[in-house]
């Protein structure tokens, strides 16, 4: 089912310790890093704060991150955003598509060190601004429309 085109659209950037989170406004226009959860060591993703902050912002449909190779194969971590998409469109039986990734994190990292930051210590900020960046591009892409 595709994501509906008006309403909050919340990003999943997975990683296999932090993920990051990034939530559209109303009108997906503009999107903006929202949290980072992180799983620990041997720990399955933290479902019930993501489904406190699905509670709390009520987004109408869930983009998920799809990391693919930079030749766009999948991989291990293509499976596991696959299976955690699955987890997520069970429990919050909102539409959910799934989105290349690539250079999301490398993006973020770009942009902080443009504005003058560092990126030491401040992990969970890139990872939640890498989901912004992938929701961004995936809003920017679908108000485009199709490329002939």
């Amino acid at each position: 089912m595709p994501l509906p085109s008006a309403g909050r659209l919340l990003a999943v950037d997975w990683g296999e310790v932090r993920i990051g989170l990034a939530l559209s406004d109303e009108s997906q226009f503009l999107a903006t890093p929202l949290e980072t959860l992180v799983r620990r060591a041997g720990k399955r993703f933290p479902m019930p704060r993501f489904l406190e902050l699905v509670a709390e912002h009520a987004p109408v449909g869930v983009l998920v991150g799809l990391p693919l190779t930079g030749e766009g194969a999948e991989e291990a971590s293509a499976a596991a955003a696959r299976e955690l998409a699955g987890a997520i469109a069970r429990r919050t039986e909102l539409p959910l598509e799934l989105w290349d990734e690539r250079m999301s994190t490398a993006r973020a990292l770009g942009i902080i060190r443009e504005q003058g930051g560092s990126v030491r210590g401040r992990k969970g900020d890139v990872d939640a601004l890498a989901a912004a960046v992938l929701l961004q591009h995936f809003l920017d892409s679908r108000r485009a429309g199709p490329t002939s």
